[in-house]
């Protein structure tokens, strides 16, 4: 059981030379100290008594506002009992709630995801929001805090996934995540870095399998019949228009209105990585577009209304569906053209690179056209981009 001691710390004057009333707790021979909020002279405390003498003016009204903090902390010793700790003592005699509410691992969790979606940053959110709710759902303590966040109960979470049947790298992002989120918490002084519990952790990963299809499984896919309008035809063409777009991420495609065509090309900053991006507008993505075509709508596909409130939480959603839903599609008929490899929106880009790659282009300019650095990121600085036509004409010879 925790010891409990009201005493005078001398170790440090104030600039009024007064000491801080302290209550040291000792606990398995290791000491703490919680400060009182009071500090007097030295002349004024009863090292006896271990309270205020009579010669301070306030000594009456001091010592009942330390008796009060002795009592509470006292009782919060008992209540721990065995499962003591300073971080569940100093959680347990919060008067502050909001810092208590932090102090939870859900709650702090939950805040900071609604930062995120306040800030726009939508698909953080929803990283943040997935993982969290895989963690609690493992934990299964709504209260826990972050003090008892140990390597048992990571080990537990790992192995929660892993019954569940997820690969490897969905476990470590899992697993990123959530330590994402307690070395937010350190920073803003919810839980002591002393307890950090991610030392031990090993996060593995594996080589991501190569999602690309080759030229001619693409032209399998273009030549499939199936009527424009048709959520399969519908499907198959946001595949291919990333595609003839240089691998076009399906988000920025969904995002991408009148005013990002400018003089032919298609001008547009990446949103995973703020990158700008200036992609000719060959014929065949021209084809789609004009399929495409909504009359009063300002986005160039039929997935955002006018009214869609950009890199907002609900517009995010409206987008991850559709994603889903066009790679159930793609999958089904990577299956019915025996392909091989399932096709989803990911792979148009890896396609094009791969195609590029194989076309005997070289790494630097494959790198410059997808948005990528390449190589040292310092040499980088001092090697020149590419011309314009240059990339325009890997663009033509890969996709044709």
């Amino acid at each position: 059981m925790a010891t409990l001691k009201t005493l005078l710390d001398k170790r440090r004057a104030k600039s009024d030379g007064s000491f801080n009333i302290i209550f040291r707790i000792t606990n398995n021979r290791n000491n703490y100290s919680i400060n009182s909020g009071v500090s007097v002279l030295v002349k004024y405390w009863n090292e006896k008594k271990f309270e205020i003498n009579k010669l301070h003016p306030n000594f009456n009204l001091l010592n009942l506002k330390i008796t009060k903090q002795f009592f509470k902390i006292q009782q919060a010793i008992l209540v721990l009992d065995d499962g003591f700790s300073i971080e569940k003592l100093r959680f347990m005699i919060d008067d502050n709630p909001k810092k208590q509410s932090q102090s939870t691992f859900k709650v702090f969790s939950d805040e900071l995801i609604a930062q995120m979606i306040h800030t726009n940053k939508t698909g953080n959110a929803l990283v943040y929001q997935t993982a969290v709710n895989q963690f609690m759902a493992s934990v299964n303590n709504d209260q826990l805090l972050f003090s008892e966040i140990d390597y048992p109960l990571l080990e537990k979470f790992s192995n929660h996934l892993v019954k569940k049947g997820l690969k490897i790298n969905s476990i470590s992002n899992y697993i990123r995540t959530i330590r994402a989120i307690y070395n937010k918490a350190i920073k803003l002084k919810v839980v002591e870095r002393s307890f950090y519990p991610f030392y031990d952790i090993s996060i593995k990963s594996e080589k991501t399998a190569k999602r690309a299809i080759s030229k001619d499984d693409i032209l399998k896919l273009k030549h499939i019949p199936l009527k424009k309008h048709s959520t399969a035809g519908r499907s198959l063409n946001y595949f291919l228009l990333s595609f003839y777009l240089r691998g076009i991420s399906f988000t920025d495609l969904a995002y991408l209105t009148t005013n990002n065509i400018i003089d032919g090309r298609i001008e547009y900053k990446r949103r995973k990585t703020h990158k700008n991006y200036s992609i000719k507008v060959l014929p065949e993505a021209e084809i789609l577009f004009q399929q495409f075509e909504i009359v009063g709508s300002k986005y160039l596909l039929p997935i955002l209304s006018n009214d869609a409130v950009e890199d907002s939480l609900k517009t995010k959603k409206v987008i991850r569906q559709c994603i889903k839903t066009t790679n159930k599609y793609l999958k089904r008929l990577s299956v019915e053209l025996e392909l091989g490899s399932p096709v989803t929106t990911y792979t148009s880009r890896h396609s094009f690179g791969t195609i590029a790659k194989r076309l005997g282009y070289s790494n630097e300019l494959i790198a410059e056209a997808l948005g990528h650095e390449y190589g040292n990121k310092i040499t980088n600085i001092y090697l020149d981009t590419f011309d314009t036509d240059v990339l325009d004409a890997m663009h033509q010879h890969v996709i044709r």
